[in-house]
């Protein structure tokens, strides 16, 4: 086993997944902005510091995405934020992509962008700590959409991010994120997030990238937010489970699906059944940011020191998350 494989099957290891805590600047400012709180690089890191040390970061959270920003910060403690996080037994992982931004050619699409300068960005994060990485591309679903070009340029991205990731010693993780903004149907986010993901693989494999040290981190099959036609949970696992099954290798050690909108009990309960129903032989585990985070920062922004009550939401969010991890949560655990 390589190294890169068990940092991978560390970070998912019983049921654990990755708390998402990369929000830009500008996002988190609008989720603070959103509650009331003025957004400070002192109340950014109050924030997340008070997450990073809840305990219940050691039993049910293997990884922490950070900013650039919070990756440099000491805590209150005057550590340094990777070694908090390492303190609780999870691992400190860096989001590295620049952002989205409009695609030449078809200008309704968005290319992330970052592969300039990123090998020696790679070699500063390394050092910081960061055991793994975070890129994201997005793609938009219409009568048109993704086309042939958003689908190809944004694989060629996470695949040549992956290799330079892998080369520094660290785990990519590859999130091609079909986004739900729309009317579509599921079954036209099941075939588009097929296509998007095999290209994806095609293109890691042409790069030479170590499939057995990546985490995919992708959506599930979801209706489009404005589709008159929902699923049900039952449905929206079972076009999961077939889509993963029939596009990503078996090689890969782990899946760990973003919430992409949906609420906190709607993104536990889905991949509850997706893991009552997993016939796979991928880990199925989550990587959320608003869906592990909403409701301990409405109840912080009350507030910003209360530290224990904020931590108590938190670790009750992770804990629901690991249980649907392991497919053993149920709704009347959530009282």
């Amino acid at each position: 086993m390589s190294e890169l494989n068990n940092i991978a099957l560390k970070i998912l290891e019983k049921g654990k997944g990755i708390l998402a805590a990369d929000e830009s600047t500008g996002t988190m400012t609008k989720r603070l902005d959103g509650v009331n709180v003025p957004s400070t690089p002192q109340n950014r890191l109050l924030f997340r510091e008070t997450l990073f040390s809840a305990s219940g970061m050691t039993k049910y959270i293997g990884g922490v995405i950070l900013y650039d920003e919070t990756i440099k910060q000491q805590t209150s403690k005057k550590n340094l934020i990777p070694e908090l996080i390492l303190n609780m037994g999870s691992y400190p992982g860096i989001k590295v992509d620049t952002g989205a931004k409009v695609l030449a050619g078809s200008p309704d699409e968005k290319i992330t962008e970052g592969l300039d300068g990123l090998r020696e960005r790679l070699k500063e994060y390394y050092k910081l700590g960061a055991k793994f990485t975070k890129w994201r591309g997005v793609y938009n679903i219409s009568k048109s959409y993704p086309s042939k070009l958003s689908v190809q340029s944004n694989a060629h991205a996470l695949a040549r991010y992956s290799a330079l990731v892998q080369e520094c010693g660290m785990v990519p993780i590859v999130e091609p994120e079909v986004l739900m903004d729309g009317d579509h149907s599921a079954k036209d986010c099941f075939s588009k997030t097929s296509e998007v993901i095999k290209k994806c693989f095609e293109e890691l494999i042409l790069h030479k990238v170590d499939l057995t040290g990546i985490i995919l981190k992708p959506n599930m099959i979801l209706a489009g937010n404005k589709s008159k036609d929902k699923i049900s949970n039952e449905e929206v696992a079972k076009l999961t489970l077939e889509c993963l099954k029939n596009s990503v290798p078996s090689e890969v050690p782990g899946i760990a699906f973003l919430s992409g909108g949906q609420s906190e009990i709607e993104a536990t309960e889905n991949l509850n059944l997706i893991n009552k129903n997993n016939n796979t032989s991928f880990i199925m585990s989550f990587s959320y940011g608003r869906a592990l985070q909403q409701g301990a920062l409405k109840f912080w922004s009350k507030d910003i020191q209360n530290i224990e009550g904020t931590q108590k939401i938190f670790n009750h969010r992770a804990k629901m998350n690991t249980l649907a991890a392991q497919g053993k949560w149920s709704k009347n655990l959530e009282n």
